[in-house]
């Protein structure tokens, strides 16, 4: 295998990634047939891939509240968003002949099996993407911890954390505050005394002691994805404190 940066990742891919924002549905049909061209490169590359995706494109917490959804009901529903979204993506893997085993936390089996750590491990070693879905079965649990989790679990190297409008990690948002500025590297332990806005403290939490490294970066061509593993320097990066 080519000597990469990172040989063991796991994706983290916001729902609005994938959405059409043109026309409101909440798919595009060519940013799946490129998300899933750029996991099957990976695959194909020999690195060990899983992927877990959020569901903005779908159902957000906000509008739960606005509908009079018990806040409960609607993180449920936003679970449920995952597993629509990554069968999705199971099914653009299939047609592009990439081996994936998708797998819901949340109890949906016509769907997805059930999670099975046992089973994503060994199907995460033989290679085949593993799809995390259905955040993990638990209201109040965000795709950033999530993504902890199961990096963790996988005993991945890195979180490849993709993002939409901006290219990194700055003290501001850099959309809002022009005087914002961007970090090139930090700590989990710097992430949670200067409060940034990269990952939900319990993300941060379980991530700060680990070797797990976060990449953020903009996800604008999904060919970045590819660079960081191939050991480019863009974006933020962030690890433990030594």
């Amino acid at each position: 295998m080519n000597n990469f940066k990172y040989k063991r990742v796991i994706l983290k891919i916001s729902g609005e990634a994938i959405e059409d924002e043109n026309s409101r549905l909440i798919l595009d049909a060519k940013k799946l047939i490129n998300l899933g061209q750029l996991i099957k490169k990976i695959a194909e590359s020999g690195v060990k891939v899983g992927v877990v995706c959020g569901a903005g494109n779908i159902f957000r917490g906000r509008i739960a509240e606005e509908a009079g959804i018990d806040s409960i009901d609607g993180d449920y529903m936003g679970m449920l968003g995952t597993v629509i979204n990554l069968k999705a993506l199971s099914s653009m893997l299939n047609k592009l002949n990439v081996e994936n085993v998708l797998m819901s936390s949340l109890s949906v089996e016509d769907v997805a099996p059930k999670y099975d750590l046992k089973v994503a491990k060994k199907a995460f070693e033989e290679g085949k993407v593993v799809l995390f879905a259905g955040g993990l079965g638990r209201p109040k649990i965000t795709t950033d911890t999530t993504v902890a989790k199961r990096a963790l679990e996988m005993e991945a190297e890195a979180i490849l954390a993709g993002k939409n409008g901006v290219d990194g990690v700055y003290d501001a948002d850099p959309n809002k505050n022009k005087f914002a500025h961007f970090i090139k590297e930090t700590t989990y332990k710097k992430v949670l005394e200067l409060n940034l806005k990269v990952m939900d403290k319990e993300a941060i939490e379980l991530l700060e002691n680990s070797n797990v490294e976060t990449r953020v970066f903009s996800m604008e061509s999904t060919d970045n994805f590819f660079k960081v593993i191939e050991g480019e320097n863009i974006g933020t990066t962030i690890k433990r404190e030594l």
